[in-house]
């Protein structure tokens, strides 16, 4: 016998339903967008893993789908991707838009002079997030800051032995622009600003004589293909930028609670991904070797250029954030983030530098607890 379904039954089925759909639509859903590719530090632990800790600590309320490479946007074209809500969150390097963001290109102008991504990435985090001015420029520019990233010092990946500063001259480099292009121009290079994704083409078709980046690009990107002499010369480091730029109302529409998710993961993720990007980068180099990569040390004329520039670059400073970048007052800019910078040196001198956790609570406890409950609403 068919039996037919009691009232009780079909209410009570309805209200599964209703739970279910009031429980997927309750749920917020975003995109978050990194050039680079899966393998790389910055889309491995700034955005897979964050992911997987944002979905985690918010219990599935929020759920991102993240891209990585350039399908949904080019390197340049994320800040405006984020303005435009094409990506609710994204990685935006600075560099690649000096009009627009003159604050942050002018303290990047000192990444050829500091050496430390842990102590970089930390005080460009607290300086991005608090200094008047930055904060000023994120929000006339359409993006909520919420933490940075930083890469190893940059050294020299060449078709051939670029040792010393004869087997330079003449060279096409690819630099990130700021201060390390004006001392491959001194030196007698010609500096070829262009985004580290092309670095790879440009290196094999011979339109590019050598890149600067992280040595961990030799195996993450396969530079050791096309780049196979490497001089262990630091031309500086790059943090310029959001490692995860929300889009303003997206940020402004989310609950306290959500927003407290973000923080907590940016900062777990932000540590781990230096702690890992540095690891990375040693491994890779042994690999590369191990391919038949060859490693130089610089020469000594090389060396004593680059330290040469530094103390030019630092004494210049304030000269350089007003004619290149137009900062009105480069003095209380460079300063203020001087000052941040040594405060890290000595907050990060107390903790481990491997322990990961303790680093993200570090973060936590002087960064974003720290935060106003209404950061960068506007």
């Amino acid at each position: 016998m068919k039996l037919k379904p009691t009232r009780l039954a079909l209410g009570i089925a309805t209200l599964a339903i209703t739970a279910i759909a009031t429980s997927t639509f309750a749920s917020t859903s975003f995109i978050a967008n990194v050039f680079f590719d899966q393998k790389h530090p910055f889309a491995r632990y700034g955005y897979i893993e964050w992911a997987q800790t944002v979905k985690e600590l918010s219990d599935g309320d929020l759920q991102p789908e993240v891209f990585t490479g350039t399908v949904l946007l080019s390197p340049r074209a994320n800040l405006q991707g984020i303005r435009d809500n094409v990506a609710q969150v994204a990685h935006h390097a600075a560099i690649y838009t000096p009009s627009e963001l003159p604050v942050a290109n002018a303290i990047q102008e000192l990444g050829f002079n500091f050496d430390d991504p842990l102590i970089s990435i930390l005080a460009v985090a607290d300086f991005s997030m608090n200094n008047p001015t930055q904060l000023q420029e994120w929000q006339d520019k359409g993006v909520v800051y919420l933490g940075a990233y930083n890469t190893p010092p940059y050294v020299l990946m060449c078709r051939e032995p670029v040792r010393n500063l004869e087997e330079l001259r003449g060279k096409r480099i690819r630099t990130a622009g700021s201060t390390v292009s004006e001392w491959v121009e001194q030196v007698g290079g010609i500096p070829v600003n262009v985004p580290s994704s092309e670095m790879y083409t440009g290196l094999d078709r011979g339109s590019l004589d050598c890149a600067t980046n992280a040595v961990s690009d030799l195996i993450d990107r396969s530079l050791w293909e096309v780049a196979e002499h490497t001089t262990l010369l630091s031309t500086g480091m790059y943090w310029s930028g959001p490692q995860w730029g929300f889009n303003p109302k997206f940020w402004a529409d989310l609950n306290d609670e959500q927003r407290q998710v973000f923080k907590e993961a940016s900062a777990k993720a932000m540590t781990r991904m230096t702690v890992q990007y540095l690891n990375n980068a040693d491994a890779a180099m042994n690999e590369a070797i191990s391919k038949g990569s060859k490693v130089y040390e610089p020469s000594e004329d090389m060396t004593a250029s680059v330290d040469a520039f530094r103390v030019k670059a630092l004494a210049d400073i304030y000269d350089t954030a007003r004619e290149k970048h137009g900062i009105e007052n480069p003095e209380a800019l460079i300063n203020a983030f001087l000052e941040t910078y040594d405060k890290w040196v000595g907050l990060v001198s107390k903790v481990d530098r491997n322990d990961e956790e303790a680093l993200a609570e570090l973060a936590m406890r002087e960064i974003y607890s720290k935060l106003p409950a209404d950061y960068a609403i506007y």
